[in-house]
Parts: structure tokens; sequence; C-alpha cells
């Protein structure tokens, strides 16, 4: 076993990669740079019927977006290798046959018909969630309860079988797990887990066990989900001789409401991303991601990170480098972690303010070509003015659009409220004065001082001007607005807005 911490994320391609996914492989990717690990993405792609074509490469894509690397994955050479389980389906069947002969593993024949039948049998007689295990094995078709010559016959015909973990009964099985302590399960609450499938592949648990063990990885850090199984796990480490990683065993992420794990139809039920790049099924629906709705990858990862860990402080902004600094695994809390979507907006609104101008400019410029290549107003001057303004790159949209689209109708309740046809005289001669104001000074305070003179309130004078300028009370400063998209551009919108206030607060 190698000295120096060694884990792994360990994904099926079964579908897109869910924001839970993304959260234990942060969590992994911090172990190991906090400590000077090492990171192994592998590929659990056993169960076939599953599969889901391009589900890899979205796994591959987003984690790379995210900018979580690996030091060994699919496609490297190396010692530990290959990386992906359909690659390594010779390796796991002689540690099968291995379980089998020392008396730990057993062939099962029973057909599907057989396991349902056992099943409603059990139903029948009152019995509720049974197990084929310690109960049931001997009435079922396999190689405890037949012959050695019945056996080896329905094994010769190869016809269903499979290869079953035998657990003892009345056992306490044991282990430690970092976030939760000591766990316990009585084997006899355990079902004979199928190690072996018909089709020769490996299940999860015989498959997860062989390569963490071979490829010597020190922890393994996974979802609540998979504590249950855990303890097959220890037996199958116990049956082949070999020392069991550390565990650790992330809570749930919860839904918005707190009360059930987020899942994909939340997702679409709520609007709100539960991946980390669009994803589109095979019924053709459309799944919008992190990426999609204007996230940056630290943005999100700032967010995951507290969804279940807590750095000890009041820090709440971290970058990736800052986050492998502060992450530990005795920080990570075993209650479930509410999905906040206001949350994962403020976090990713922080790093949208600390991101350079330069950087800024050059994400936005390709989501705006039509804008980006114009003389007037100046693009990166926009950016810099409504950096302060953005949760998500997508709010670029709507803040900017003042710059560059004249408005030609008002928001309705305002203007009828600052405008009357006794502010048309004095509206008119401020837009003189505006025009023959020199721009070069300071125009906010040449207008402050014009409106003192004519004994008028500044909730008066600038209400309208925002709204000749930008069609809306909401925006970006008055006089910066103007300074960006020029003298002329200005005054024509000030002028328009003579006529136009009149006639839509008539």
């Amino acid at each position: 076993m190698s000295d120096s911490i060694r884990v792994r994320f360990a994904p099926s391609p079964t579908g897109p990669l869910h924001i839970g996914g993304v959260r234990t492989a942060l969590y992994n990717y911090l172990l190991a740079k906090a400590t000077g690990g090492s990171l192994i993405l592998r590929i659990e792609d056993t169960d076939q019927k599953r599969y889901v074509e391009g589900a890899e490469q979205y796994i591959i894509d987003s984690l790379a977006w995210a900018g979580i690397t690996f030091d060994e994955k699919p496609g490297t050479e190396g010692p530990f290798g290959p990386y992906r389980q359909s690659e390594r389906s010779h390796i796991y069947k002689a540690y099968v046959e291995r379980l089998v002969k020392e008396g730990l593993a057993y062939y099962a024949f029973d057909t599907p018909a057989e396991l349902d039948a056992m099943r409603k049998d059990a139903e029948a007689r009152g019995e509720q969630g049974i197990k084929y295990g310690h109960q049931t094995r001997l009435r079922m078709r396999n190689s405890l309860s037949l012959s050695p010559e019945e056996s080896s016959t329905l094994l010769a015909d190869g016809s269903d079988v499979v290869v079953r973990l035998l657990v003892p009964s009345a056992q306490t099985v044991r282990f430690h797990d970092e976030i939760r302590g000591d766990v316990e399960f009585n084997s006899d609450e355990l079902d004979d887990k199928v190690l072996l499938k018909a089709d020769g592949l490996p299940t999860y648990h015989m498959a997860n066990i062989v390569d963490d063990h071979l490829m010597e990885i020190t922890h393994v850090i996974r979802g609540e989900e998979w504590l249950s199984s855990t303890a097959h796990h220890v037996l199958l480490y116990k049956a082949l001789g070999w020392e069991p990683p550390v565990f650790a065993h992330l809570p749930l992420i919860l839904k918005p409401t707190g009360k059930g794990k987020l899942s994909k139809r939340d997702g679409a039920k709520l609007g709100i991303p539960v991946f980390p790049m669009e994803w589109k099924d095979e019924s053709g629906e459309v799944y919008r991601g992190f990426r999609e709705e204007g996230f940056l990858p630290s943005g999100m990862l700032n967010f995951l990170a507290f969804l279940g860990w807590n750095p000890g402080t009041e820090q709440e902004i971290f970058s990736l480098e800052g986050l492998i600094d502060a992450f530990s695994l005795e920080q990570v809390v075993k209650a479930g972690a509410r999905f906040d979507m206001d949350k994962a907006q403020w976090f990713n609104q922080q790093h949208l303010k600390d991101l350079s101008v330069d950087r800024l400019v050059a994400l936005l410029r390709p989501m705006h070509p039509q804008w980006a290549s114009t003389e007037l107003p100046d693009f990166e001057g926009v950016v810099k003015l409504l950096q302060e303004r953005l949760t998500v790159l997508g709010d670029f949209q709507e803040e900017a659009r003042c710059f560059y689209e004249a408005p030609r109708s008002y928001e309705e309740k305002p203007l009828r409220k600052k405008y009357s046809p006794d502010s048309a005289g004095w509206y008119g001669e401020l837009i003189d004065y505006i025009d023959a104001s020199d721009w070069s000074q300071d125009l906010q305070a040449a207008v402050k001082s014009w409106a003192s003179n004519m004994g008028l309130g500044l909730g008066q004078v600038f209400p309208l001007l925002r709204l000749a300028l930008c069609g809306k009370m909401s925006g970006p400063g008055i006089f910066e607005l103007m300074q960006l998209i020029g003298k002329s551009e200005s005054l024509d919108r000030l002028r328009y807005s003579q006529t136009a206030f009149a006639a839509q607060a008539s």
C-alpha cells in the first residue's frame, strides 16, 4: 500500500454527472492536493445495460470545465491502469473464482422468474423485505443447495449463472467512518450480493473492491447512499485478506425545501441547475447546467464546498487554492445540506467581483459579439461599470442593453409618478443645459447645481434622466452611462424622450 494518500472519483457513465457527484470529486481533489497525494479518475462502466452514450465524455468535460484535474485517468499509462472497468474485466474473474474456491462465495443459477416467485411467496407469508441471503439461499438453486453434479451440469450450460457473496449469519460488521464515526451492521440484515453477473462482468461491489485495492486507494470518499453497501465491502476485504481503506461518506444534498435528496427532476421542476453543464437526455429534453446559468467554475465550487463542509471560521469566499489550504475531512458534517440557489448565486457574484476586468471581458466578449465589435460605447468600459451588478454572466445581457439600445418605451409607474405637464418646461431647459455643458468637466455636479438654482430636488430630476436614458429605474449610474454612450447618443435619447414622455404619460 502506498505511503501517500491516494483517492479516486469513480463515476458510472449511466447519465449526466449530478452536482452531488461534482462535490464528491471536489472533496477528493481537495484532500489529494492538501496532502500532496494523488487523485484518480476511474470510469465504472460494468453496467452495460444502463450505459448511456456520451455520458463518459460529458463527465470528463464537466470536470475539466470545473477545474478539477486528475493525476491518473483513462488514456494515461501507468502501473495502476487501465482506468475503465470494462478494460479490466479479465482481472476480476480470478478473484471471484478464488472466493468460490475458498467457500466465501457460491454459484447461483436462479432465473429471473424464480427470483420473482421467491419474493412473491415471501410476501404471501407476510415476510417483508425478503432478501437472497441466509434465510432463503438453501431454498434457491445454487451450489450450496444443489449437489456437485447438478452444479457442474448447470455451470457447463452457463445460463443465468451468477456468483454471490456468502454473507455469514449472526455477525456484527464494524467499520469506522471519518464523518459518521463507528458504524455497525448486523450481517443478518445483508443480502448475498451478486459479485459476477451472467454476462461475465463484475458488479459494482466486486470491481470496486478489487480496483481500490490494486490501485492502492487509501481513502474512499463518496456519497451517503453508499454507506449501506460498505458492510458488504468490508466483508469482501476481509474475505480477500486485504486491509480496507479509510471510509468517509458525505452528507446528502437536499432539495431547496430541505426535505429529500436533490434529483434531476427537481432541477427540471424548479428551474435550477443540478448538473455542471447542459445535458440533453434520450427524450430530447435539455437540462441547463451551472455553466449555462452563467456561473464561474470557482463560484460553483465555492458553493459546493459549503454543502457539507465548514472551514471553522467566518470566511466564506474561497478560491480553489484557498479551499485546498483550508480543507480537512474532520470539518465535513454528516447532516444533509440544503441546496440554496440564492446562496449559490451570491457565491458566484462574489467571484465575479473578484475577477480582473480583462478576464471578465474575455468571458463576455464571445457571448455578445454584436456589442463587442462596436466602437461606442467602449465594451471594456461597460463591463467595468457593470461588474459589481452581475450575479451570473447572463445578467450582462439585460444590464448592458441600455448602453447599446435606446429605449422607445418607459417604465409606466415611475414615469406617471415623476412626469407631468408641469415638468415639460423645466425638462426641456435641462436638456438644453446638458447640451451646452462642458462634458470634460464633472457633468453630475453641473446638473446638481442647475437643479438647485431652479429650485428642483434631485428626486425630480434624476429619475426622468434615468428613464430617458434606460427606459427603467434600475441600471448603472446616469452620468457614467452618458459618458460611455457619448454626448450625441445621450442627447438623441433625451430629445426623443421629450415627446415620448408626454405621449406615454397622457
